[in-house]
């Protein structure tokens, strides 16, 4: 362990060195095009990406994951490790150096106890906070000085990069967000919308599911950066006409995501204006089953909460079958061609946590159907199954956006071939990844039977990623219906796993628990249903230089770096 981190630090000294810079803020104005309008630039109060990513503009963690998934710092003076002393022997703790100078973008001094107070934030157990995994095993965070901060660990922490590390896991300001703990947190709409932050950028216009405004921090710690003097946000629309807006019609100098199917990203090359950026992380588009029961039926507050159970799904030969009728290969060359590949891993990377499992692959109709024959679900009269009087029908929702709207198509015709009845649901981006408390349409709150997304974990260590899984991390409406645990999922011996890989030291031992606790959620269980290991794909025009696509961490992550090619 010692020797990976001094690597990791090795990796992580070498500075990315874009274009040389005139000044901050000479290259005017650059133009971003989120297909998933931005809802909240709070990545503690949403799941969705977009959210975290155009967040990450303003608000900083003390360490960030390269375009090679390596640590690195920001905030931080230097990386802890064993040879400096950051991080104990015992690896019970690690030790923060912050940066001497940082201002928030303000004017006011950052310190160690707005570090604290984050923690604090998130680990609040009245609130709600989206990226609760991060802080798993964190026992105390104290400030030692202003400058410096010590986390203390439960025990043994093999990976003490994540609680402050990676976009997900930013620093808030303690001034303006003293006021927002626990049940608190989503009414502190000023502090959530226009944040102070570190970053290149400051908010200086936000339209929920619309748009952000924002300019040049006067007191980025770089005197050159960014060279950006502003950065405009628009949000909604699909993914292809984001694409068309920079490859065909130059409108945007950058489009987040552009979701298109092959053929029609071959046409928009010959557009002459932009290229697409793309590579493989760990994004994987799947299938989430509610193991609990959504239906309207029920009172409020109790819908899609451990108090019901689901009254088809809790079966797993159910959600067996319904894995077992999807062709896979057949979602790949429709949706993704080369930027997709079949999956039935919830971590298809690194190769090392990857599971050999390959029992989904192929489609197996036949047995399906003969699975749910055991379970008791026989083929009424009118061609939907029933049993005990209850026929079976689903409701399965995901995000407007043409390739999802294919692969609804395609697997509602195959569950339709089992004799389930499917309805179908498509809810705009921007509200359904929005997080929204008050929202019956997020997937958070997940008011169906099935839903579809794709999400992956930052850095290359999946720990924080399995650890979203435990039974506290539910959402509920005790915790504003935030938590990573979408299907809850809730088994102790998956939590008491959890608990172990935290601890356990030996790379090969985590990398096969990792291995199990995803065979556990996918294969044993069939609670995940994962169709695609998407290919990160995005796409920036020729007068945009310095974009290095990072799958490892935002899009965003160098935006400082970003000039106009001239």
């Amino acid at each position: 362990m010692k020797m990976k981190t001094a690597l990791l630090g090795a990796v992580a000294s070498m500075a990315f060195a874009p274009a040389a810079f005139a000044e901050r803020g000479s290259d005017g104005n650059v133009k971003v095009l989120y297909s998933q309008a931005v809802s909240i630039m709070n990545a503690y109060l949403s799941s969705g990406t977009k959210d975290v990513e155009v967040g990450s503009l303003v608000l900083e963690p003390l360490a960030g994951f390269d375009e090679v998934g390596a640590v690195f710092p920001r905030l931080a003076a230097e990386l802890p490790s064993f040879e400096n002393g950051g991080i104990s022997e015992d690896q019970t703790s690690i030790t923060w150096k912050l940066k001497e100078g940082l201002l928030w973008a303000d004017g006011t001094a950052f310190t160690a106890d707005d570090v604290v107070f984050t923690a604090e934030y998130c680990m609040h157990p009245e609130g709600g906070c989206a990226q609760l995994a991060k802080y798993e095993g964190v026992k105390s965070v104290e400030a030692i000085d202003p400058l410096t901060v010590k986390v203390t660990f439960t025990g043994p922490k093999p990976n003490p990069f994540t609680a402050f590390v990676g976009s997900t896991a930013p620093i808030l300001q303690k001034a303006q967000f003293a006021n927002c703990l626990g049940a608190a947190a989503p009414t502190c709409t000023d502090a959530n919308f226009m944040p102070i932050g570190t970053g290149p950028f400051m908010v200086t216009d936000f339209k929920v599911n619309d748009s952000v405004e924002l300019a040049a921090n006067p007191n980025y710690r770089d005197p050159a950066k960014p060279t950006f003097a502003t950065l405009s946000v628009k949000g909604g629309g699909d993914a292809a006409s984001a694409a068309r807006a920079v490859m065909e019609t130059g409108e945007f100098d950058y489009a987040w995501n552009t979701q298109i199917n092959p053929e029609l990203q071959a046409q928009m090359n010959s557009g002459g204006k932009g290229k697409f950026v793309s590579g493989f992380g760990t994004l994987v588009e799947r299938i989430e089953m509610n193991m609990t029961d959504p239906s309207p039926d029920l009172p409020e507050g109790e819908r899609s909460t451990a108090k019901h159970p689901h009254p088809i799904l809790s079966d797993v030969r159910v959600r067996k079958a319904l894995s077992m009728a999807i062709d896979r290969s057949l979602l790949v060359e429709v949706g993704y061609g080369e930027a997709g590949r079949a999956t039935c891993n919830l971590v298809p990377a690194p190769a090392i946590y990857a599971s050999p499992n390959t029992d989904c692959m192929m489609q197996d109709m036949a047995g399906a159907k003969a699975l749910l024959d055991e379970a008791g679900w026989m083929v009424g009269a009118d061609g939907i199954r029933e049993k005990d009087g209850k026929k079976f029908k689903m409701l399965y929702q995901t995000s407007v956006n043409p390739v999802r709207q294919d692969f609804q198509a395609l697997i509602k015709g195959w569950w339709n071939e089992l004799g389930v009845d499917v309805e179908l649901k498509s809810v705009d981006a921007g509200v359904y990844f929005g997080g929204d408390p008050g929202s019956p349409d997020t997937f958070q709150k997940f008011y169906a039977d099935a839903e579809m997304y794709a999400n992956n974990f930052d850095g290359t260590d999946p720990e924080p990623y399995v650890a979203g899984y435990t039974c506290n991390k539910a959402p509920s409406p005790e915790n504003q219906w935030q938590g990573e645990n979408i299907n809850r999922f809730c088994d102790p011996a998956y939590d008491a796993m959890v608990a172990e890989l935290i601890q356990t030291r030996d790379e090969g031992a985590r990398a096969a628990l990792i291995i199990k606790m995803n065979e556990m959620l996918t294969k044993d269980t069939y609670t995940i249903i994962p169709l695609v290991d998407r290919g990160r794909l995005s796409a920036h025009s020729n007068t945009l230089g310095g974009v290095v696509l990072n799958v490892w961490d935002s899009e965003m992550w160098n935006a400082q770096d970003w000039f106009r090619v001239k």
